[in-house]
């Protein structure tokens, strides 16, 4: 299920993602040899992922699995609706979960956040954001994604402090530059092989 939206998100943001990444990309390189700044490889990919997973977000948010429901303003009332398991258990919870987990995480990584208040506060923001534009666009608005959505974004949070905890038991060689570009590669040659891999994808260009 997972993988079908993810096939079917990148399907309707691929565009996006090219022209952001050729436009952003190149105004960047300009900005680090106007300024004679570092080219780090690993911080600019992360920054290239992030601005990926925000279109990849938009799509899913606006144009995937329009409801025509009503909307739900009574905390929990939604959430324990499913029976845990069932495909709308794992469409509609794990699902709102896992949406906010990268932003969690993103967010923690560049506020390098010693603590879960902002990233709840900026998880609850932006959350609500999405819904009131659900709202306006004719979806609905429901108050446990909103919830939902914070959870996940703690849990990308912790995600972070995991990462960070374990990053620093590294060996001193371990953390430096070359060998985070080294894995940041790796990682991205993994997601291009990944992404030739869905065939759904290609046959639908």
């Amino acid at each position: 299920m997972f993988k079908d939206t993810l096939v079917e998100a990148l399907y309707g943001v691929w565009p996006m993602i090219i022209i952001f990444t050729v436009i952003l990309s190149s105004i960047r390189i300009a900005f680090l040899l106007k300024r004679k700044n570092k080219f780090v490889f690993y911080r600019e990919i992360c920054s290239l992922f992030f601005i990926v997973y925000i279109l990849i977000l938009f799509y899913v948010v606006t144009f995937q699995d329009v409801n025509y429901g009503e909307s739900n303003f009574m905390p929990f009332r939604e959430m324990f609706r499913y029976d845990i398991g069932s495909k709308l258990f794992m469409h509609n919870i794990v699902g709102n979960l896992l949406l906010f987990v990268p932003f969690g995480l993103f967010v923690s990584y560049y506020l390098r956040s010693k603590g879960p208040f902002i990233i709840i506060i900026l998880s609850f923001i932006s959350s609500l954001a999405i819904e009131i534009t659900q709202y306006k666009i004719g979806r609905v608005f429901d108050v446990d994604d909103v919830i939902l959505n914070i959870i996940g974004g703690f849990l990308g949070y912790l995600l972070y402090v995991i990462i960070d905890s374990v990053t620093k038991q590294f060996p001193k060689f371990l953390r430096q530059a070359w060998f985070l570009n080294l894995i940041c590669l790796i990682l991205l040659i993994s997601v291009i092989i990944y992404l030739f891999g869905l065939e759904q994808f290609w046959v639908g260009l």
